[in-house]
């Protein structure tokens, strides 16, 4: 029987450890094609970020994708800014207690290739029909 008294929540390094585990594990083909995005994990979505997207309840919004996507970049235009994936750790860890039915690490994982997703200019319907056939 684990004993829970001594357990810790995985903190933002503990996240950023497993998430790039996660894309390590992509296949080769993925994470070139995936270039030069960055990834943040952050405890919660801004309020702006929130507001934006306008959603009221934090633990809602567990990962997001900033960034212009690959079908959508002009090598004529100015530079875009650089790609980031954000994944939120408190609505992670809120979504994998309520789940019991995975690991954390493949919640990161799903998370994170999710966003990615975004970044090849996948919608979200295109992501869950990929996910569906998987």
């Amino acid at each position: 029987m684990t004993d829970w008294t001594k357990a810790r929540a995985p903190g933002l390094d503990d996240f950023a450890r497993l998430a790039q585990a996660a894309f390590e594990a992509l296949p080769a083909e993925v994470r070139q094609l995936t270039g030069e995005v960055l990834f943040r994990i952050e405890d919660f979505a801004d309020e702006a970020t929130l507001d934006e997207m306008g959603i009221e309840d934090p633990f809602e919004l567990t990962g997001l994708y900033r960034g212009v996507d690959i079908g959508r970049r002009s090598f004529l235009g100015p530079a875009p800014e650089a790609a980031m994936v954000f994944l939120y750790r408190r609505p992670i860890l809120d979504e994998w207690a309520d789940r019991g039915d995975l690991e954390l690490g493949q919640l990161i994982e799903h998370v994170l290739v999710h966003e990615i997703g975004h970044h090849f200019g996948l919608s979200d319907d295109d992501i869950h029909r990929i996910e569906d056939e998987g």
